[in-house]
């Protein structure tokens, strides 16, 4: 998928082939070098972080950019031929065996260890430390691709995410977004497919925060879970699917509106079920 391509895109930034390098702060718990995500960075830091990494890294076929103080990318001039793992997939974990693979591995693998060095004594992260912030102490690098000259698919007639990416992907296929509503109410004039993409307990999950992940877990059982049940057995949607990420994979539950009517399967809440 072109992620960085859409993302600059989403983001003002020009064609190109693009790579995130998004700020974050690599914490070391035992022997493990844990990636945290979403580190609180000022548009000014930001900047000034780029302006280091720009000024190291010149002439060797790679600019960054910050438009947004915590999406940055790095502009190459040719592909590499690497594949990275997403942040998302990355947040919270132990980040060797997560870098670049590929044939220039080994060069990433450099570039990822310049990059921690360079931050590393960086005077935005000393004053950062001195105000009891996190540092920048790396950055993480996923989603390389070129621009896609190909519209992208529209699948859906409309998309509800709490998650930018998703909004982004929305808008380079023309499908229009909303925001994630507390409750789901459905849309009466919208007779097509609808994709909701909601990231509350692998948020939690990965602040290791066991209530907010049960408090966000009811919350989508009452606003979104029991209405669309409803919704299914009345007819109002006649098909419902649900791809649920857990670690590296996927499972998947397809139910049509016959499902709902099965009075042998006695409904529990959603919290009674294992954890995937």
């Amino acid at each position: 998928m072109p992620i960085a391509p859409v993302s600059a895109a989403f983001d003002g930034l020009g064609e190109g082939i693009w790579l995130r390098a998004d700020p974050t702060h690599l914490r070391l718990q035992r022997e493990q070098l844990v990636l945290l995500p979403n580190v609180d960075v000022g548009a000014d830091e930001a900047g000034q972080f780029c302006a280091s990494l720009n000024e190291y890294f010149a002439g060797q076929g790679m600019e960054f950019f910050a438009p947004h103080p915590q999406r940055w990318y790095v502009r190459l001039d040719k592909l590499p031929d690497i594949e990275t793992v997403p942040l998302s997939r990355a947040a919270g974990r132990n980040v060797y065996g997560l870098l670049p693979k590929g044939a220039q591995a080994t060069r990433w693998h450099q570039v990822f260890n310049e990059i921690q060095m360079l931050l590393f004594a960086h005077p935005v992260n000393e004053a950062r430390e001195a105000r009891g912030e996190l540092p920048v102490n790396s950055v993480w690098l996923w989603g390389g691709s070129c621009a896609v000259s190909a519209p992208l698919p529209k699948n859906y007639q409309g998309v509800s995410a709490d998650e930018v990416l998703a909004e982004m992907f929305a808008a380079a296929a023309g499908i229009p977004f909303t925001g994630w509503p507390g409750q789901w109410h459905g849309d009466e004039k919208n007779n097509g497919g609808q994709l909701l993409v909601w990231n509350g307990l692998r948020l939690a999950l990965q602040r290791g925060d066991l209530g907010a992940w049960r408090e966000a877990l009811q919350d989508f059982e009452t606003g979104y879970a029991q209405p669309l049940w409803r919704a299914l057995r009345s007819g109002k949607i006649a098909q419902l699917q649900m791809d649920i990420l857990g670690g590296d994979g996927i499972r998947r539950v397809r139910l049509a509106r016959g499902d709902a009517w099965a009075f042998w399967r006695r409904a529990k809440p959603l919290a009674m079920y294992q954890m995937l």
